[in-house]
């Protein structure tokens, strides 16, 4: 890894559908700032649920504070969007869909023991900000 705590992203813009864009994500790693620290998934789909537009990348936590689904309506064309983020390597594998998976996922640190140096990484979903879908 180039630096300590060093992660990678699935990266793809505007890629039509998951499989492509992960087949074909560029493989570098995140750069190395303390603002970028998550991987983030934008999915744009019709109301019949196809894929029209996914783009993912390494992202800072602000990038991050709107996670979940909306509404949108753009010029002659109304799509779903649901956004989401992770904490991890190339943990943005998976398209948010819905309310469920549509969340800021990030890893905290716990103690297995009062006496232990170890660290046991449990994943923790956190809901920021959410708005249901109309």
């Amino acid at each position: 890894t180039p630096f300590p705590n060093s992660f990678k992203c699935f990266t793809c813009e505007n890629a039509g559908d998951n499989y492509n864009c992960n087949r074909w994500a560029e493989d570098k790693w995140c750069p190395q700032s303390l603002d970028t620290q998550y991987c983030l998934t934008v999915h744009h789909f019709t109301s019949h649920g196809r894929s029209t537009s996914i783009t993912k990348k390494c992202a800072s936590k602000s990038e991050c504070h709107f996670v979940g689904c909306y509404h949108r309506d753009s010029e002659h064309t109304v799509y779903q969007e649901c956004r989401s983020c992770c904490e991890g390597m190339i943990c943005n594998v998976e398209l948010p869909t819905n309310h469920t998976n549509a969340v800021f996922a990030v890893m905290h640190a716990q103690r297995t023991s009062s006496s232990s140096t170890h660290t046991l990484c449990l994943p923790v979903l956190a809901w920021v900000f959410t708005l249901p879908l109309l």
